[in-house]
């Protein structure tokens, strides 16, 4: 199929990818626009993933109070740059961080932050659970397993359903902010408080 000017004009448009890229999409694509679109956004993220590994440490912490100051949310978020951290598209980021951190309080960012010991105990009360409901005892690995897996969506940050698009999680979403803003961004740190919990 031929690849017109229309159609690399329409997809630069949609996509804000250069020139080259938008016509590389469209070839390997067959012309078919959402599949060019498919393609750009993955070539994104492979960059994003590279620039995964630079120095961040500039950015910002981002304050939320949420229900009238019945939970309040502090995160970290680090940029490579002060031109980045003082962008509007940096600092709307850390804010829906922090609102997916006090909508769904997690404990950990990533999936390595948590404690073998927890895991370990995660463990033992999935087996045990499945045991109470009569699954076979060959079968508890498995279950366990699985259980655990879904533990780790639940308390993981970059793990969790995108509270605005459940079918995101905050790890591809970041992603898609690495690849749009061409710098590595990292959370650093986040604390979530609720009025009357414990302090551990």
């Amino acid at each position: 199929m031929e690849i017109t000017t229309e159609m690399i004009k329409e997809l630069r448009a949609a996509t804000k990818a250069g020139v080259l890229d938008c016509r590389k999409a469209l070839e390997s694509a067959d012309g078919d626009f959402q599949k060019a679109v498919d393609w750009l956004r993955e070539k994104g993220m492979a960059t994003a993933a590279k620039r995964a590994e630079r120095q961040a440490s500039n950015g910002m912490v981002e304050l939320y109070s949420h229900g009238a100051g019945r939970v309040g949310v502090m995160v970290e978020v680090n940029c490579e740059t002060d031109f980045v951290a003082r962008s509007e598209q940096f600092r709307t980021f850390a804010h829906e961080v922090a609102l997916q951190v006090a909508a769904a309080a997690p404990k950990y960012i990533k999936e390595e932050d948590i404690p073998a010991e927890v895991l370990d105990h995660e463990t033992e009360i999935a087996k045990a659970r499945a045991r109470e409901e009569g699954k076979p005892e060959a079968m508890l690995e498995k279950i366990a397993l699985g259980r655990v897996e879904k533990f780790k969506d639940e308390v993981v940050l970059l793990r969790q359903p995108y509270i605005r698009d459940d079918k995101v999680t905050i790890g591809k979403l970041l992603l898609e902010q690495i690849a749009a803003i061409g710098e590595n961004i990292v959370v650093r740190r986040i604390a979530r408080w609720e009025l009357g919990e414990a302090s551990n």
